[in-house]
This record gives structure tokens, C-alpha cells and sequence, in this order.
């Protein structure tokens, strides 16, 4: 598996685990919040096969996790 974050996920993950007092635990437990927590679910319901790429976005209160759109070019 490939795991691939849009620079809109990455700073999703930036703005909900930003804390200038607690320093990076803030970001760690976004990351396991938003990204490890909901992955693995999706890993354990079989929606990702080996080999597949994994795009993740942003959405208005979290991330997507879905496989890239290929363009066809003629």
C-alpha cells in the first residue's frame, strides 16, 4: 500500500493539532484521531487491496480516504 495526503489533509492535520503550549502531542493524537484510527478501519473492512494507492483529502470536518482519480490522456 501507498499512502498519499493532499497538502489540504496535511494542513487540516496542522490547524486541529496546533497548540504552541502543549507542543507536539497535540499533533500526534490529530494524527491518531484523524488519519491512523480511521485507516485502519478501512484496512480491516478490506476497502484497500495490496498495491493500492491511498489518496487522502480533505472534507469540511476531516479527512477522506479514497483511491486516486486516474485522467486519461488521448
Amino acid at each position: 500500500l501507498k499512502l498519499t495526503l493532499t497538502p489540504q489533509a496535511v494542513d487540516f492535520l496542522i490547524e486541529v493539532g496546533y497548540d504552541p503550549v502543549y507542543g507536539a502531542r497535540p499533533l500526534k493524537r490529530a494524527i491518531q484521531k484523524y488519519l491512523q484510527n480511521p485507516l485502519a478501519k478501512l484496512l480491516v473492512a478490506g476497502s484497500f487491496q495490496p498495491g493500492d494507492v491511498i489518496e487522502v483529502t480533505r472534507s469540511q470536518d476531516g479527512l477522506i480516504f479514497g483511491k486516486p482519480k486516474v485522467m486519461a490522456v488521448a
